[in-house]
C-alpha cells in the first residue's frame, strides 16, 4: 500500500496550498522539489530531485496513491518515463500525460483549440510569422509565464530584430489581439462532472498578476471547451480576453491551481485546492458557489524587504483583511511571496473591496520595507 495519498511533483507554493488543503481531509501528502525546504516542504513530508529526472519522479509514483503535478514545464516524456520505470499505470496522474504534453506547447494548444472552434489568437511557428502580419506577438513555445519567453514585433522589422531568439525554433507567433479586459475562470472536468467557479477579471502590471476580482460578465462555457479540446482532466487555470465588441478569446490554459483562482480561499466557498485534491483523486466535486466574494492583490517581493510580519497588522486592519504567505526563503524582486485576499459581503460593491484590498496591500508594503 503507498506510503502517500497524494504526490506532488513541485514544491512551491500550489503545492503547498493544495497540500494543506489535502490534510484538512485527512491525507498524507508528498512533494518533490529540486530544492530543500520550499514551502510545500515546510507543511509535509518532501524529496529533493529535478523535476526533468524520471527516476526522481518515479519516486513519487512508488510512493503515492495518486500524483498531480504543480507547473506545466515537467517534460511529460519524463513523467512516462517515471510510469513506466514504477509500473504505475497513466490513470494514477491528475492532468493526463497526454494534456499535459499539448498543453505544455503553447502552438499545440492554438491548434487544438482551432480544431475544436474554440476563439483564440491564430498562431504559427515564428518563422513563418509573416502570415500573421505585423504587429504581432512573439512566444517560447515551451516554458514561458509572467511575461517570461514573450516578445513584441510590431513591424518588420522589430521582427528581423528578433530573429537571433526565433529562427533556432521553439517560438510561435500569434496575431496582436487589442481586448477590453483580461478575465480567467478556474475549470474542473473528471468523471461526469463539469464545473466552473465564477469568471474573475484580472489586472496585470509588466505581465505579473497584480489584483483579481469578481467579472460582470461569465466565460464558463468556453472555458470548459477550451479544456475539453486539449483532453484536459482535473482543474485547469484559463485565461481569456474581452474583445471590444464583447465576445472572448482563450489565451492560454494552466493545467493545474492557478494564481487567479487564489481568492477561492476566503470567498466563502470552497476552494480551487479542495476542488483540485477531489478531482486527482476522484472524489466526489464540490461546488463552486458563495454569497459572498473575495478579491486578491498579489504581494511581490520588494527591495529592501525586511521581516514580512512587520506588515501583518496594518493589513489585517483593513476590514475583511485574509493574509497568506508561502514560506519563500528569499524576497527576490518582483517574486510572489503571498497574497492578500479581502472579503466582501453580498451586495457590497465590488469596486470598494478592490480599493480596500489595494489600501491592505499598500500598507504592508510600507511596514515591510521600513517606510
Amino acid at each position: 500500500m503507498p506510503t502517500y495519498d497524494l504526490g506532488f511533483l513541485g514544491g512551491g507554493q500550489l503545492a503547498r496550498m493544495s497540500i494543506q488543503a489535502a490534510q484538512r481531509m485527512g491525507l498524507r501528502c508528498l512533494s518533490l522539489d529540486p530544492g530543500k525546504g520550499g514551502p510545500a516542504a515546510q507543511v509535509a513530508d518532501a524529496i529533493v530531485g529535478r523535476l526533468d529526472d524520471p527516476s526522481a519522479i518515479a519516486r513519487v509514483f512508488e510512493t503515492s496513491a495518486f500524483v498531480t503535478l504543480e507547473n506545466e514545464f515537467i517534460p511529460a516524456d519524463a513523467i512516462r518515463q517515471a510510469l513506466a520505470a514504477s509500473g504505475r499505470e497513466a490513470s494514477c496522474v491528475v492532468p493526463s500525460v497526454d494534456a499535459l504534453a499539448v498543453v505544455q506547447d503553447k502552438l499545440l494548444q492554438r491548434q487544438a483549440f482551432d480544431r475544436a472552434g474554440v476563439a483564440s489568437p491564430r498562431a504559427v511557428p515564428a518563422e513563418r510569422a509573416e502570415e500573421i502580419g505585423f504587429p504581432c506577438v512573439l512566444k517560447a513555445r515551451f516554458g514561458g509565464y509572467d511575461g517570461k519567453g514573450t516578445r513584441y514585433a510590431r513591424t518588420r522589422e522589430e521582427y528581423e530584430a528578433h530573429r537571433p531568439l526565433w529562427e533556432l525554433g521553439g517560438w510561435l507567433a500569434e496575431e496582436f489581439v487589442p481586448f477590453r479586459r483580461e478575465l480567467a475562470v478556474m475549470v474542473c472536468i473528471y468523471g461526469e462532472h463539469r464545473f466552473a467557479f465564477p469568471t474573475v477579471e484580472t489586472v496585470q502590471t509588466n505581465h505579473v498578476c497584480d489584483l483579481v476580482f469578481p467579472a460582470d460578465v461569465d466565460a464558463t462555457e468556453i472555458a470548459l471547451r477550451a479544456v475539453e479540446s486539449v483532453g484536459g482532466t482535473g482543474l485547469f487555470g484559463v485565461e481569456l480576453f474581452e474583445l471590444p465588441d464583447g465576445s472572448f478569446s482563450v489565451n492560454e490554459l494552466a493545467p493545474r491551481p492557478h494564481n487567479t483562482g487564489h481568492y477561492t480561499l476566503d470567498w466563502g466557498g470552497p476552494s480551487q485546492f479542495e476542488a483540485h485534491v477531489r478531482a486527482v483523486m476522484g472524489l466526489p466535486p464540490v461546488e463552486p458557489i458563495s454569497e459572498g466574494f473575495a478579491v486578491m492583490a498579489n504581494l511581490l517581493g520588494q527591495p529592501g524587504a525586511g521581516d514580512y510580519r512587520k506588515g501583518l497588522e496594518v493589513a489585517l486592519s483593513v476590514q475583511g483583511g485574509r493574509f497568506h504567505w508561502y514560506g519563500k526563503a528569499e524576497a527576490k524582486p518582483g517574486r510572489k511571496m503571498g497574497h492578500l485576499n479581502v472579503v466582501g459581503k453580498s451586495g457590497e460593491e465590488v469596486a470598494d473591496v478592490v480599493e480596500r484590498a489595494k489600501l491592505a496591500r499598500e500598507r504592508f508594503y510600507e511596514a515591510w520595507i521600513g517606510e
